[in-house]
């Protein structure tokens, strides 16, 4: 889309503030489906932040979407949306043999290499995690879908950083800071060209589920019906589980299955007497 085509306004059909009897019927659908209650005090309608409600253990399983009165952990949505990230997971994953059936000019090594570099790189502009972990899931899809030789590589990293930080952060680096971090070893317009073509294969569907997704709740599960330190145990299994982004054989496994294990690795390694 060119730039002039991009900066047109879209058309949408506003409601005139002089049709009171629209704006009325909206907020009669409005309070109606929502319940909004005029009256604070009303039950249901205690809303505070950062409120604390215990986590309900039946049978051994934990219940973290227990707690209706924080709106940041949406309780009553929390089971669509993981099941939503359980499907979306099996679509927007890379293949598992791509490096021996499409690139003739990389290897697993060169792979790993470079993210390592990416890892620094994430540090050095304090990116969140899920940043990174966009990031490499760009790479792969790419290279599932598209020969690339050695000397490309590295600008190919660099591009998908650029569009994970775009969608991730919100002050994202500038490209020119890209392109510093590499020596200026590629220019703003390569780096542009490149992020252009990684976005055309993959369609624009730059929403995945990463194992940093499923890494967040499986650590309320299992800091429910433990006595391990919270930070402690997530500390370790976000370290478990970035080790995975380094290993090309890790790709045949799923987010989730990543996740749920660097979560039972790290129980056994702080608690291997209790069997987790």
């Amino acid at each position: 889309m060119s730039v002039s085509n991009s900066m047109k306004s879209p058309d949408f059909e506003y409601i005139d503030s002089r049709d009171s009897s629209v704006v009325a019927s909206l907020e009669r659908r409005a309070t109606n489906n929502f319940h909004i209650s005029k009256h604070s005090d009303s039950a249901g309608c205690t809303w505070k932040i950062n409120y604390h409600v215990a986590m309900e253990i039946t049978d051994g399983i934990v219940d973290v979407d227990n707690n209706h009165k924080d709106p940041q952990l949406c309780a009553t949505l929390a089971y669509d949306i993981y099941n939503h990230l359980r499907t979306a997971e099996t679509k927007k994953r890379a293949s598992t043999d791509f490096m021996e059936r499409v690139q003739k000019d990389i290897n697993p090594s060169m792979r790993s290499i470079l993210i390592d570099w990416l890892v620094e790189v994430a540090e050095e502009y304090r990116l969140m995690p899920d940043t990174l972990y966009l990031t490499i899931n760009y790479i792969d899809r790419y290279l599932s879908g598209n020969e690339i030789n050695r000397q490309r590589l590295q600008l190919l990293e660099v591009a998908c950083m650029v569009i994970a930080a775009k969608y991730e952060e919100i002050c994202a680096p500038q490209v020119e800071e890209f392109c510093y971090i590499t020596d200026n070893t590629y220019f703003k317009d390569k780096v542009l060209q490149m992020e252009a073509a990684v976005l055309k294969l993959l369609r624009f569907e730059m929403t995945a589920p990463t194992a940093k997704c499923f890494l967040r709740r499986f650590v309320r599960v299992a800091q429910g019906c433990d006595e391990v330190p919270q930070l402690q145990l997530e500390f370790l299994a976000s370290y478990l589980a970035e080790l995975s982004l380094l290993e090309y054989n890790m790709l045949c496994y799923s987010p989730s299955l990543i996740a749920v294990a660097a979560i039972f690795l790290t129980k056994f390694i702080l608690q291997p007497s209790k069997h987790p």
